[in-house]
């Protein structure tokens, strides 16, 4: 099992306009992840963050409920390899 891992995951449900994308940002900088997190046209948000396995579980396990205003319906998530990125950025 890798120490280091990334995800890529599709979070469905009240997750635009409640400060998801900024409070995800937060998120993955206290744990220390890189990887970006973005709005999509259909509604929902993207996120792909990489870094040390447990701390990648932490951000899932935050992304189920996210921010006090959300509210999550799904989160579709793959593993991925690891990818050396820099910062965790809001696209």
């Amino acid at each position: 099992m890798p120490d280091k891992i990334c995800i890529h995951c599709f979070v469905s449900g009240k997750v635009q306009g409640v400060w998801f994308r900024a409070s995800t940002q937060k998120q993955a900088q206290c744990l220390g992840l890189t990887g970006w997190v973005r709005n999509l046209p259909d509604g929902r948000v993207e996120v792909l963050a990489c870094g040390k396995r447990e701390d990648v579980v932490q951000l899932h396990t935050w992304l189920k409920h996210g921010p006090p205003l959300a509210n999550v319906t799904d989160l579709a998530y793959e593993e991925l390899p690891w990818q050396a990125l820099q910062g965790f950025d809001v696209a």
